[in-house]
């Protein structure tokens, strides 16, 4: 309880000196939330149950129809739960293989031309529909207005709203067996034929004609346009019936951009919960940090930043949730409370939850000073638990055996290569005699994940004939 009591009082230091410079966010919604799939014959009092022992107030439900959000909405409204439909809009989900069977030409198509009803990106369950198609949107039209019109339910949160992965969170790379140091045509999407010939009827030409299509800003924005326009129709539909309208993004508006045309700061959302899932990206809570700074400074003002956190069941979960509030965010969302299996990580989670709530609660004093604006820092090697994070992997390399690998020392970081958003540097261990290549990625405005390399010298010259050892 010691470290829990640690977190909390710069948690409370930290809400009480950032109340200046960002509004409170609506009392009316939930500060703790979870997604949590729903079926019918699970026990959903007992989840509920244990969301409101844990502090969560807010839950975003994935369910396979609206009628099973009228069975689940009373049950989570008893233990004073608010209920937002977690809906997957562009990828399909519910009925996906019928829906893929009675209209293939509505799946999206990549750089080679490859649709998505005939191959495959990644996983099986990715059928991402062409956001620009009339039919398309006609159809999540009809499915946000079948949701909305359920009683009960709080709002809508969508997700899946985007184009297929052109860049993968650089910890899944070695499941797929891939390198995405840069844009490849096989993961790039957005190249239905019907979205190319309105590109081409609003800018006279065809992007695939560039040497390099991912540098085509033009391009990039188009794309990044119709997920926008399609976002903001279900916006207008949810707020028609009264209800709020949320998503679940990519953890930045720059990095969602770059990784899956996803230009979420232009959506118009009530509430906003991006995937800050730093155990996919760098390993380091200091990614949360890093994400929440940014969405504070480019989000759309109007809506109130959440953040996304895997849920470990262990106590880097408070470190993590620390990252989001102290940096901006007002409230948290977990992936997700079944991860939560320790009664003593549940019973510090509440009294967590329990000291957030004690602090908004208390009257804001408005201060007049004025606040520097935050920006994360790009420069890794000022990072120190990421530099241990890295020089951990050095150790690895060098030895499977830690206690017999030698204490590292290491020269300079020599940049010797830089392409798009990669940079690698290249540095010597003088113990072991070993060389590394070191590579950041760096996408948006935060290092978004890192690589290390062994390498073998072949010739005397730095950085000629290397090769990647096994």
């Amino acid at each position: 309880m010691k470290h829990l009591k640690l977190l909390t009082i710069c948690l409370l230091g930290a809400l009480m000196t950032s109340c200046a410079d960002t509004p409170k966010a609506p009392e009316s919604y939930p500060l703790f939330w979870t997604w949590l799939d729903y079926h019918p014959s699970m026990n959903f009092d007992s989840v509920c149950r244990v969301m409101q022992e844990t502090g969560i107030d807010g839950v975003m439900l994935n369910a396979a129809t609206p009628d099973q959000y009228r069975q689940a909405i009373p049950v989570a409204h008893k233990y004073g739960i608010e209920v937002y439909a977690w809906l997957w809009t562009m990828n399909l989900e519910h009925g996906r293989d019928s829906i893929v069977k009675a209209h293939p030409d509505w799946q999206s198509v990549n750089r080679n031309g490859d649709s998505l009803a005939d191959s495959m990106a990644y996983v099986n369950y990715y059928k991402f529909m062409c956001p620009i198609l009339p039919e398309v949107r006609d159809f999540i039209r009809q499915k946000i207005e079948a949701y909305c019109a359920v009683e009960g339910l709080n709002g809508i949160a969508i997700d899946y709203h985007r184009f297929v992965d052109v860049i993968l969170p650089t910890t899944l790379w070695p499941h797929y067996g891939i390198v995405q140091d840069k844009e490849y045509p096989q993961w790039d999407y957005g190249y239905h034929p019907r979205m190319i010939e309105a590109f081409k009827a609003q800018y006279g030409y065809d992007p695939r004609e560039q040497d390099d299509p991912s540098t085509d800003a033009k391009w990039l924005q188009f794309r990044c346009d119709q997920i926008t326009e399609v976002a903001n129709m279900i916006a207008d539909i949810v707020h028609s019936h009264g209800k709020k309208m949320a998503a679940s993004p990519f953890p930045t508006p720059k990095m969602a951009k770059s990784m899956v045309r996803q230009d979420w700061g232009k959506w118009n959302l009530d509430i906003v919960f991006p995937m800050v899932y730093h155990n996919f990206y760098t390993g380091d809570p200091s990614f949360i940090a890093d994400c929440t700074i940014e969405n504070v400074r480019d989000k759309n003002p109007k809506t109130t930043l959440y953040c996304g956190i895997m849920a470990p069941n262990d106590p880097t979960l408070f470190t993590c949730m620390n990252e989001a509030l102290n940096n901006g965010a007002k409230g948290i969302a977990i992936f997700t409370v079944n991860s939560l299996l320790s009664p003593e990580i549940r019973q510090q989670f509440k009294a967590y939850s329990d000291s957030v709530r004690a602090v908004r609660n208390m009257p804001q004093v408005v201060s007049t000073d004025s606040v520097a604006p935050k920006h994360a820092n790009l420069d890794p090697f000022v990072n120190v638990s990421l530099m241990k994070l890295i020089e951990g992997r050095m150790t690895d390399l060098i030895s499977k055996d830690a206690s017999t690998a030698p204490l590292l020392q290491l020269s300079n970081y020599r940049l010797v290569n830089q392409y798009g958003t990669t940079k690698v540097y290249e540095v010597i261990d003088a113990a072991s005699g070993t060389m590394f290549d070191v590579t950041f990625y760096l996408y948006g405005d935060v290092i978004a994940g890192w690589d290390v390399k062994k390498i073998v010298k072949l010739s005397n010259e730095p950085s000629k004939n290397r090769l990647i050892s096994d």
